[in-house]
């Protein structure tokens, strides 16, 4: 009998236990902080001085900005409405009356104003409609600046709820440059941590008031990396999204209903190959790799890029996009893999031209000539000048095409960023377009017609299997990897005679249009406590792929169990997946609430004494009679905004409430609540910590005793500092 889970042995890699063994990684040890790390390496400069990828009047500006710390960037994201609201609280509170007015409490920080009015924050003129910022922040910047401190502390509880997302600027660039649309069919196939899932799937939904009817589909190879998918994922709350888990590498097909009822292999429209890589562009936050650098990380990477590239193209439907990023430097991992792909697809695919798609952003042109170089630093023209030791390293496929034949390519339209061109990581990235299928492809797809014209006397079995081959035109199948990795429930679907449904469909009013099929749980037996919404292409992709593609996670959570004796539904809303499902709840169970009603509720977030319903105003009050005690929803619905000219609706926000008997109560996260709060321009202090407002009876108590004690010891008045101090930073909490 095999070893159960806990009784197996972690695995470990060879790059690990080789390590391990020359002692240079230990858990144990002490972590060599950033500061300390050298930011050289000998054979990274020679390399690139080699490769050409900067020129000689840049080279000096390139390494000192490499060297330095990465700015911070974010970007604000959300309904058009909620962003721009947003937007101009992030200007006016926090770079206007903070960042560039600073205020401190101590006489002697005169000298931290001036740096910080240095210090404007930068948008980036390149992202659509100036959601995306840049500034110079860091750890010690908010240890010592409270209008850093603040900024820091609000980037945090918005990015929680979604409002705000953290990420480094290059990084925004390749699913901007993928052109999405709401009706797309997107794949992310290395998409772990999330953060450019994130964005295509605020992309999907970025058209306001209109339900995407495509999808995206996140991957990753690494099982405990989807996870971390997830949580980015639920962030934003969409039913349009499907988490997978397989290597992208040799990533299964996925079955769909067509147009005739018949089932057919899916085409994306729009694939993102974010591949592994050396990660040399994220050297600015990343110092470590200073450490490790060598010219074997890149070759060694060539090969798993190129196939995750050539199956991200098999995956992509004719006419569609793929955009191919790295967060490296090396030719041979961009341009060369690029080149490579060219080759073998025979004109079936070709780059594309962005150049004018992203005003405002500085990068250089890619490279049509590059040296393929071994571990020991030595560059080769040739694959026949490589040596018979460095041949496994060095592959033929590496090099670049001949200076008669590269005009063919058009390698010049990738971009390639450097650091010192906008204050920014390295980064890498190529739009490519599919024109026709790919040679392998036209092949695959010749052959069952082929072979039935072949075999029309056999048997009635390999007719069965050749008609079937006709109707999903599969082509040959790799062998599939081995997953691992936690059992996941399953998704059980609701059927057009649910029981729970019609109970749930009363209660909340929802219209006929919203099916109960597109609902499900995550369980078979039992008392069902979750329900969650997806998508019809969702669910048509869930219940076709369940049994050959590892599903991790899909829908959004739109009800909860609630064994409440005083409402007739036993189950409530769930915030998460309100703005999903509000569209088909009626009137029945809706409350159009004030401003000042709202603040009230939100501010009020004691579930023992809710505000009493007598309190509010009057239009809200009449609306409550209306209305049975239970789950409900809440609406604020603001003015409009004369100088929007028309193309930003009016501010709306729902969240969730119950009625009580006598009382009603927002139903929403701390962090949803604050956010809101935000948004109604109302007091969310409470919600902030802040270590540089002092507590004022000890600072009273310290004035008095520095009084009393004027003629003491110079050690009694270090030791008398030293409690102030503490005094400033407050009582703990």
């Amino acid at each position: 009998m095999g070893k159960g889970r806990k009784a197996r042995k972690k695995d470990r890699s060879f790059a690990q236990k080789r390590r391990a063994k020359e002692n240079k990684w230990d858990e144990k040890a002490p972590r060599q902080s950033y500061e300390e790390i050298v930011r050289e390496n000998a054979e990274f400069e020679n390399y690139y001085k080699l490769q050409q990828i900067c020129p000689d009047e840049e080279w000096e500006n390139f390494m000192a900005t490499i060297k330095e710390t990465l700015p911070t960037a974010f970007r604000i994201t959300g309904s058009k409405s909620e962003a721009r609201a947003l937007l101009g609280i992030v200007k006016g509170k926090f770079f206007k009356d903070c960042l560039l007015n600073p205020s401190q409490p101590d006489e002697n920080s005169q000298k931290i104003d001036k740096e910080i009015e240095q210090k404007k924050p930068i948008c980036l003129p390149w992202y659509p409609d100036g959601l995306a910022w840049q500034l110079q922040l860091t750890r010690k910047d908010i240890r010592r600046s409270e209008a850093y401190f603040r900024l820091h502390n609000f980037l945090i509880s918005e990015t929680d709820c979604g409002n705000i997302s953290r990420q480094e600027a290059v990084s925004m660039i390749p699913p901007l440059l993928l052109d999405v649309k709401p009706h797309h069919k997107i794949l992310d196939m290395c998409a772990a941590p999330g953060s450019k899932t994130a964005q295509l799937i605020e992309l999907l939904h970025a058209e306001d008031g209109r339900f995407p009817t495509g999808f995206v589909i996140a991957n990753d190879i690494d099982n405990n990396r989807c996870y971390m998918l997830v949580h980015q994922a639920k962030r934003f709350n969409s039913p349009c999204v499907v988490i997978t888990n397989h290597d992208a590498a040799v990533m299964p097909n996925f079955t769909v209903t067509g147009t005739d009822g018949t089932l057919t292999m899916l085409k994306f429209d729009r694939v993102l190959c974010d591949v592994p890589c050396s990660g040399d562009g994220t050297l600015r936050k990343n110092p470590d790799i200073w450490l490790k650098w060598n010219t074997a990380n890149g070759n060694n990477l060539h090969g798993i890029q190129s196939r995750i590239l050539r199956r991200g193209v098999e995956m992509l439907s004719v006419g569609g996009r793929l955009v191919y990023s790295t967060c490296s430097l090396n030719p041979l991992e961009n341009e060369a893999v690029i080149h490579r792909l060219l080759v073998d697809t025979r004109g079936a695919v070709q780059l594309v031209d962005v150049s004018s798609q992203l005003p405002g952003l500085k990068y250089r042109q890619g490279l049509v000539h590059w040296l393929p170089t071994s571990r020991d630093m030595r560059g080769y023209t040739s694959y026949n000048d490589v040596p018979e030791k460095w041949q496994t390293q060095v592959r033929p496929q590496m090099f670049p095409p001949s200076p008669e034949d590269a005009h063919k390519f058009n390698l010049e339209r990738c971009i390639r960023i450097l650091p010192h061109q906008q204050d920014t990581g390295g980064f890498f990235v190529a739009v490519i377009e599919k024109l026709r299928p790919l040679p392998w492809e036209a092949a695959a797809k010749a052959l069952p017609a082929e072979s039935e014209e072949q075999e029309q006397g056999g048997n009635e079995k390999d007719a069965a299997n050749s008609t079937s081959e006709d109707k999903v035109p599969w082509g040959p199948q790799r062998k599939r990897r081995r997953t691992h990795g936690y059992k996941e429930d399953p998704f059980v679907f609701f059927t057009e005679d649910e029981p729970l449904w019609p109970s749930i469909r009363d209660f909340y009013d929802i219209d006929s249009l919203l099916s109960p099929t597109c609902l499900l749980t995550r369980c078979n037996e039992g008392k069902k406590k979750n329900i969650y919404f997806t998508s019809l292409a969702v669910r048509d992709i869930v219940i076709n792929n369940h049994l050959t593609i590892k599903l991790i996670n899909t829908g959004v959570k739109s009800f909860v169990r609630c064994d409440n004796k005083s409402m007739d539904c036993a189950f409530r809303l769930a915030q998460e997946g309100l703005h999903s499902i509000l569209p088909y709840i009626g009137p029945k169970r809706k409350i159009f609430v004030t401003k000042a009603d709202l603040i009230k509720l939100l501010i009020n977030d004691d579930p023992k004494f809710p505000p009493e319903a007598d309190t509010l105003d009057p239009s809200t009050q009449e609306q409550l009679k209306d209305i049975s005690q239970g789950s409900c929803v809440l609406v604020y619905q603001g003015e409009d905004n004369p100088s929007s000219g028309g193309d930003i609706t009016r501010l709306t926000l729902a969240m969730v409430g119950w009625r009580g008997a006598k009382s009603v109560r927002a139903y929403v996260p701390i962090s949803d609540c604050v956010h809101y709060l935000r948004l109604c321009g109302a007091d969310v202090s409470k919600y902030e910590k802040n270590k540089f407002i002092k507590n004022p009876s000890v600072a009273e108590e310290k004035s008095g005793e520095k009084i009393a004690v004027d003629n003491e010891t110079e050690v009694k008045d270090e030791d008398r500092n030293e409690e102030e101090e503490v005094g400033m930073l407050g009582e703990p909490t």
